[in-house]
């Protein structure tokens, strides 16, 4: 293991450099902070030294604050953890510093990195350093006195971008803008620091104190233009978040009451935000992705990944397409099969639209979406499959088919190809039962738009060998996905979770509550769309597909509504022709339709679950919770079996495949937050009351029980049960 440290060297020049050592981004973590501390307080103290350099080792300065610490004060409720930083260290020892200290950066300085650096005399830095304020990320704000010294060295409007939206600049832009004094070559950057050190401690250069500093502010009157405009952006964009609104007021205080009266408010708030759940939320969010790559008998046997570097794609309709998209933009080789010219040119079209989209908006050059669209090829026949590394299968969920198209691709691919499918709900073991290789057999399910969705659930039978879940692991990072690991079963970990979220949104349509009042209160909760909205978006068919898929599967606990015959029988399809819940017109938002509420009577008079038949009284906060315990009472029964390796992935696959906000940690994550208790007790009372699709399954009953959080592992479960 590296050492943690926290080095000074002095030499002849007098200048003393101190150095972060903390690998691999040098984080500041609590002993660092005592280090710096420490060599600060030396350096004051000798008569040898004229001037200082903060460093950080191995060509990156600091990635910022160990956010282990802020999981440890999420698990204590203690803030005492944190350390005073902001005041002690950034401001008291080294910007009120009697030598001067300037920073040289390279790599990166991010979060309470760049605080350190904004607190020294002058900044110094290598090209392409990025520099940054993420914490807004992690539901706190900066807490160093970023709030205050970033807009002081960068002027308000930049600063406050920067915030807001977490995003880096490169040191070139921090130049131009004033945040770095100078850009060097890697190789000069200490001598250069050194000397802009003894400079400034000769007067040959300005002492600069950034939160002293008032000249990027502007007027009184311009700055509080920005920032209301700047509130009402958030009130738009982040509804639901408190540190961006808690950010602007304490950039406010400092403009108005000045940069010390600003750092002093800043860690009030901070304090305040670390502890509350958006924070809980977001941190736990941020640790659950780092966990997924970590899959017992897997990624822990010693087993290297295979090089995939071609791949053929079978069926270029939405799905193909869009996997075809995601391989070649992370520079894979794409075969494209079609059963006819016809339909494999409309899946070639799809896929430059794609890339052409992405290059439009920005979001690629030029050159890198021309590249990518000569690595797919168009085929009709099998002829080309000879020497592919992987197959993956994306044509309509039909059973006999599938088999069909796996008894021949294992005839024809190479010994070591994966064979692949993308099928939403259908048991691997039907697709695979025909053929001799089960051990290649694999889940790459993919979400819709593929090239577009972050996730990637990757679906393992018990003969899947572990090589191949590896090799796919490997892929998903290359084509910029994260893949989680999940066992086989219909719907596999996040369909099948989250299919007692249309039918929580039909009962409580059947016991007369509006449909457009669901929809606008899960949108307000933090999804993108509601569960209707959402229904009319995948349009209907789907609808119908999967959910007999799930009645087969679950007919206990499934809640058979005729709504969606009902709407395609007068005609509708949701977005597909403009007509579902909601009428679609080109360039406007989606609008409620008045005439659906027909339809809908005449499914209430069908099913007759209305009390007494009277609309049920319900408050907003009950609709919400009809409509999501549910799904966290179906993902108890997916820890249960074991689908997923921890709950934590579960999280990771609701926050990533079905956007579920992240900011609340995930499904299995708030299920936590709320209670095992009072959605036990809730799902208790709503199934006897109007259905027994509310039954609460029995992990969940125990877990609430015995006071055992949902996402305890199995075993402590097994230990409550005895």
């Amino acid at each position: 293991m590296a050492e943690v440290i926290v080095t000074m060297e002095v030499g002849s020049d007098g200048v003393a450099v101190i150095t972060i050592s903390n690998p691999p981004v040098n984080a500041l973590a609590v002993p660092i902070l005592g280090g710096l501390k420490e060599k600060f307080a030396e350096a004051m103290r000798r008569d040898d030294v004229k001037a200082i350099v903060l460093t950080g080792k191995n060509g990156r300065f600091s990635g910022g604050f160990d956010i282990n610490v802020f999981q440890k004060v999420h698990k204590t409720g203690d803030i005492s953890q944190l350390p005073d930083v902001s005041v002690a260290l950034v401001t008291n020892t080294i910007e009120d510093a009697k030598k001067p200290i300037v920073a040289a950066v390279q790599g990166l300085a991010l979060g309470g990195g760049l605080e350190l650096a904004m607190g020294c005399h002058a900044r110094v830095a290598a090209p392409r350093a990025q520099l940054g304020l993420p914490e807004l990320s992690l539901g706190v704000m900066p807490g160093f006195g970023g709030t205050q010294r970033l807009p002081r060295l960068l002027g308000l409007s930049k600063a406050i971008d920067m915030m807001l939206t977490s995003k880096p600049i490169l040191s070139e832009e921090g130049e131009k803008l004033g945040l770095i004094d100078a850009i060097v070559p890697p190789q000069e950057l200490l001598k250069v620091a050194k000397k802009w050190a003894l400079d400034i401690a000769e007067a040959r250069k300005p002492w600069a104190r950034s939160l002293h500093r008032t000249d990027k502010i502007g007027s009184l009157s311009e700055a509080r233009e920005i920032i209301k405009a700047a509130r009402q952006h958030v009130k738009r964009t982040f509804p639901n978040l408190p540190q961006h609104q808690a950010c602007l007021d304490v950039i406010e205080e400092g403009i108005v009451h000045g940069g010390y009266a600003g750092v002093l408010k800043e860690v009030k708030e901070f304090n305040e935000l670390v502890v509350s759940d958006t924070s809980k939320g977001l941190v736990h969010i941020f640790f659950a992705q780092r966990a997924i790559s970590k899959v017992p008998k897997v990624t822990d046997v010693g087993l290297k990944p295979r090089s995939v570097k071609k791949v053929a794609v079978i069926g270029g309709g939405l799905m193909g397409s869009g996997i075809a998209t995601a391989l070649i933009l992370g520079n894979i080789k794409v075969v494209l099969k079609e059963v006819n010219s016809q339909y494999l040119q409309k899946g070639i079209n799809t896929i430059q639209a794609n890339v052409k989209g992405l290059v439009a908006r920005k979001k690629l050059p030029q050159a890198q979406g021309e590249k990518a669209l000569s690595l797919v090829n168009g085929v009709l026949d099998y002829s080309q499959f000879k020497d592919v590394d992987m197959v993956i299968e994306a044509v309509i969920e039909n059973i006999p088919l599938k088999q069909k198209i796996f008894s021949e691709i294992e005839n024809i691919c190479p010994p070591h190809c994966i064979l692949a499918t993308n099928t939403s709900t259908i048991d691997l073991n039907l697709i695979g039962e025909k053929i001799k290789s089960q051990d290649r057999v694999i889940g790459a399910h993919f979400f819709s738009p593929a090239h577009v969705m972050p996730l990637l659930e990757i679906v393992r039978t018990e003969k899947t060998s572990a090589q191949v879940i590896l090799d796919l692991m490997a892929v998903g990072k290359v084509i910029k996905k994260a893949p989680v690991v999940v066992g086989n079963c219909t719907g596999f970990a996040v369909n099948r979770t989250f299919f007692p979220y249309t039918q929580g949104a039909h009962v409580l349509l059947h016991l007369g509550v509006d449909l457009f009042r669901i929809d606008r209160l899960i949108t307000s909760f933090g999804l993108p769309m509601g569960p209707f909205q959402l229904q009319d978006l995948a349009g209907y068919g789907v609808a119908v597909a999967v959910g007999k898929e799930f009645a087969n599967a679950f007919p206990d606990r499934t809640f058979r509504s005729p709504i969606i015959d009902l709407l395609i029988k007068s005609g509708r399809n949701g977005k597909n022709n403009g007509k579902g819940y909601y009428l679609y017109e080109k360039g406007s938002k989606p609008k409620p339709d008045p005439q659906v509420f027909q339809i809908i009577e005449e499914a209430k008079r069908l099913v007759n679950i209305m009390p007494s038949g009277k609309a049920i009284n319900v408050t907003d906060k009950e609709i919400v919770e009809m409509i999501l315990f549910p799904v966290v009472n179906e993902a108890c029964r997916v820890l249960e079996e074991g689908v997923v390796v921890r709950a934590s992935d579960l999280d990771v696959a609701s926050v990533l495949g079905m956007s579920f906000p992240s900011y609340r940690g995930g499904i299995v994550f708030w299920g936590d937050l709320v209670g095992a208790k009072h959605i036990y007790a809730s799902l208790k009372k709503w199934s006897e009351k109007y259905s027994h699709f509310y039954k609460p399954s029995k992990f969940l009953e125990e877990r609430a029980n015995n006071g055992v959080p949902l996402s305890a592992p199995l075993s402590a479960s097994s230990r409550a049960r005895l």
